[in-house]
């Protein structure tokens, strides 16, 4: 499989080096990058073909990544030529629907958008994937082998639910951060030193995902080994469920899908 990338960013970037982890070759992979520097960077750290312009290797490529800016995408695409017949288009600009990008390349019936989270960057994302009809099944499995390169992977057959995905995962991480940041002040707070404030919250969330995620046993059912009746971590749930942090979170996720539809309906504007 011979992929072109057009943007040569962190995440375009984090995607290659998960593909040579797997064993893509270097060969087979080409970036369209318009900054010297980068493209500098990224043939020295992955020895991969670096591009100012988008060349003939667009018009080879089986997958075609469309990795720049969300704002920019459309004047980026509006420079190359149209895809051929049987070419991939994979998009991991947040926010661009999958029927603007067809639109923009005249029409192009096979492309999926992507939607990763930033945990990608360390081998350790998820991604929501949307196809459009006329993408057929081994293209999806492409667009999986790719996008496994940087985690794992979930398909939705609705494109509305891609909004969903960003609200949960896409936007995830930085409710999880928060959450971090407010434990570490709590043990500051508490008496220990901001290092060991920093270990013991990081390592919390880190080792309470690795346990739900081997486990498999429902949240709540892991939350409740833990809450003993009339013990400490009771009371801290009390405390969170009087303050309905619940539906806070709910709230959230609401908010952020909602902002997802404003910017596909902005972003898709003529």
């Amino acid at each position: 499989m011979k992929l072109g990338f057009l943007g040569g960013g962190n995440m375009a970037a984090a995607l290659i080096g998960g593909l040579l982890q797997k064993g893509f070759r270097a060969g087979d992979m080409a970036v369209v990058e318009m900054d010297t520097q980068r493209r500098a960077w990224l043939r020295e750290h992955y020895g991969i073909e670096t591009l100012e312009h988008d060349g003939a290797v667009m018009e080879t490529a089986d997958v075609l990544v469309l990795a720049v800016k969300p704002q920019q995408l459309r004047l980026a695409l509006s420079g190359l030529p149209a895809p051929y017949p049987g070419q991939l288009v994979l998009s991991v600009a947040a926010g661009v629907r999958a029927g603007d990008i067809s639109r923009w390349l005249s029409g192009h019936a096979a492309v999926v958008r992507a939607m990763p989270n930033t945990p990608a960057l360390v081998g350790a994302g998820i991604t929501g994937l949307y196809a459009l009809p006329g993408v057929v099944p081994a293209q999806r499995e492409q667009a999986s082998r790719v996008m496994e390169a940087v985690g794992g992977v979930v398909w939705v057959e609705d494109e509305a639910l891609i909004d969903a995905v960003t609200a949960i995962s896409g936007s995830g991480p930085a409710y999880v951060f928060y959450f971090i940041e407010a434990l570490e002040a709590a043990a500051v707070e508490l008496g220990l030193s901001p290092v060991v404030a920093r270990q013991l919250s990081l390592h919390t969330f880190f080792g309470a995902a690795a346990l739900a995620i081997k486990d498999q046993s429902s949240p709540w059912e892991l939350r409740a080994r833990v809450t003993s009746k009339g013990g400490t971590t009771e009371q801290g749930i009390r405390v969170l469920e009087e303050g309905h942090v619940r539906e806070i979170i709910l709230r959230a996720a609401r908010a952020a899908a909602a902002r997802g539809r404003e910017l596909g309906e902005l972003l898709g504007t003529e």
